[in-house]
């Protein structure tokens, strides 16, 4: 009996024995042998054909946020390897495991420039320090099961991040006798007794402790085990940037997000704390108000770093005490951790989170559109499981500052947004969420946001999923112009937007489209959005001097000019 195969064929069945159960690409050429793979074996995996490499790599990396495993993308050669850049960097700073399989040009015309012929091993190597954990060439198809496991090993063991496969066209027709291995399992890593022991006297010597917790790696096992801690020992937590779900906003210890647009109560509550317990989080620029909350390299708290990686550990801030382990290991090691019959921060901790339920009282803001009234209204219908999106501009910050997150401990993970600031994340991510949960999705997205990846609808009709996108219309590239009038008060360039018929643009790919003038009109709107079938997109149309939560464009403009005119 001849058991030969296609190597294409090979490489899909050993995706199969991952466990994987969708995999996101833009076909090409170059991988047509892995294409008729998914066609043979269609039944166990499917593949979802996106529109363009960028909205199939932040869909990918948006499995590996919501899965724990590898998101998987497929893209061909040069262009598509090098659209499909964006999700990498992104999965490589938000620490979500993650593999990119390359189809490249033939063993036989490589380093001759061939058509669309890009070095990969340049381009996405670790040397960018930005980009994949690993990049490989399989140019031999025996070996393409060890190659696939140990791509998703390094995908999920330490830091998790995005590994690049890249896989010539030629090695990929071959016929090949092999089997997959066998599905593969991320490796825990424990705290040492001594270091927990050490990390108790910390505690029980401070005053004003804070935890801060996010990153990779995160489980709702983990999340509980971590809720479980704080509350043995009374401790404040705060959610690292765009890791809002990792303890329940709605908890009585919880502080508030620890990001952009940062509460400035928070902030001075980090700044005076004599202890930081950091569990997961890289402690980036985004988490640390640009290196301010804590100065790098040595901050003036006391810091206790618990990180999956031990060389992200002593990095950029040297710690008191640094602890190397995942996360489920480090909460279940914390839970158990004896705490004192009585604690005497326990007025800190109140005070808070009193703070932080101080500050969702919103300020007035002008217009006909309240925001903060719009997302009291998402609070009040989305379902508890639903998955919250966004990509990157000030239009997030209404869902950073007034959406309540119960989520990991309750047993999902909720928000999917990407810690590296890349636009046009929010709606590819919510439709893969739908295409791999069935959950609800919904996406909050600006209109240069939603112009990144808005043909992305197409693939949510064409795959039978459905999400809801609240477009927030101010026709400007509204971060981009906040900080404009900051650094060059009234000196508008590039910043202005033409926009479509946001709408009827919705309507052309498949999705319903509605716009809102009011603040009245959302509550219908979005009780339709949730009864239709199809996916729904609600156009607001915002005033462009509500800019942030907290005041408008013209205040910024005016303090601008007032500074500037006061050092001349």
């Amino acid at each position: 009996m001849n058991t030969e195969k296609l190597a294409g064929h090979l490489l899909v069945e050993c995706l199969v024995a991952q466990g994987v159960t969708h995999a996101f690409g833009v076909p090409g050429e170059s991988y047509l042998a892995v294409l008729d793979g998914f066609h043979a074996f269609a039944e166990q995996i499917r593949f979802i054909t996106c529109r363009q490499e960028g909205g199939a790599a932040f869909m990918a990396e948006a499995q590996g946020k919501l899965t724990g495993r590898p998101g998987i993308c497929f893209v061909t050669r040069g262009p598509g390897a090098t659209n499909a850049s964006i999700g990498v960097h992104t999965a490589f700073q938000d620490s979500t495991p993650m593999v990119l399989f390359v189809g490249d040009v033939a063993s036989d015309t490589r380093d001759r420039e061939a058509f669309q012929e890009v070095d990969f091993c340049s381009f996405f190597g670790p040397s960018t320090k930005a980009m994949a954990k690993r990049v490989e060439r399989v140019d031999d198809p025996r070996r393409l099961p060890e190659y696939v496991a140990r791509a998703f090993a390094t995908a999920m063991n330490g830091r998790p991040g995005p590994v690049v496969l890249v896989l010539p066209e030629d090695m990929l027709t071959q016929r090949v006798a092999g089997e997959p291995l066998a599905r593969v399992e991320p490796v825990e890593a424990w705290s040492d007794p001594g270091s927990l022991r050490r990390l108790r006297e910390m505690l029980l010597s401070a005053e004003r402790p804070f935890v801060i917790a996010g990153g990779g790696g995160w489980t709702p096992q983990a999340a509980q085990a971590l809720q479980r801690f704080a509350e043995n020992w009374q401790l404040p937590v705060g959610n690292a940037f765009r890791f809002q779900d990792t303890f329940d906003n709605f908890h009585p210890l919880y502080a508030g997000d620890v990001g952009i647009g940062i509460n400035p109560k928070l902030a001075a509550r980090i700044r005076n704390s004599d202890l930081i317990l950091a569990i997961g989080p890289r402690l980036g620029e985004m988490t640390t108000s640009g290196y301010t909350l804590l100065e790098a390299p040595r901050p003036r708290q006391k810091l206790v770093h618990i990180h999956a990686s031990a060389e992200e550990l002593n990095r950029v801030y040297q710690a008191d005490l640094a602890i190397c382990a995942t996360m489920n290991a480090a909460a279940r090691s914390l839970e158990v951790l004896t705490a004192p019959p009585a604690l005497h921060w326990a007025d800190w901790s109140a005070a808070a989170h009193a703070d932080y339920e101080a500050n969702l009282i919103p300020q007035a803001l002008p217009g006909d559109i309240d925001m903060p009234a719009l997302v009291a209204t998402l609070q009040k219908h989305l379902p508890p499981d639903a998955v919250v999106t966004n990509g990157a501009g000030n239009f997030a910050s209404w869902m950073h500052r007034f959406f309540r997150h119960r989520g990991l401990a309750s047993g999902s993970k909720i928000q999917l947004a990407p810690t590296n600031g890349a636009m046009g994340y929010g709606v590819p991510a919510g439709i893969a969420a739908n295409l791999l949960t069935g959950r609800t999705a919904f996406t909050m997205a600006g209109d240069g946001d939603f112009l990144m990846n808005g043909q992305e609808l197409a693939t949510a009709v064409q795959h039978r999923g459905k999400s809801i996108i609240l477009l927030l219309n101010n026709g400007m590239y509204g971060t981009i112009r906040m900080h404009q009038e900051r650094e060059y008060p009234t000196h508008v360039s590039g910043s202005a937007l033409s926009n479509p018929d946001f709408a009827a643009l919705a309507q052309a790919y498949g999705y319903a489209g509605v716009r809102i003038t009011h603040t009245a009109a959302f509550e219908p709107a979005l009780l339709a959005a949730l009864a239709r079938a199809q996916g729904t997109l609600i156009e607001v149309m915002l005033d462009p001097e509500v800019i942030t939560t907290r005041g408008t464009l013209s205040a910024i403009r005016d303090a601008s000019k007032l500074k500037s005119d006061s050092k001349q």
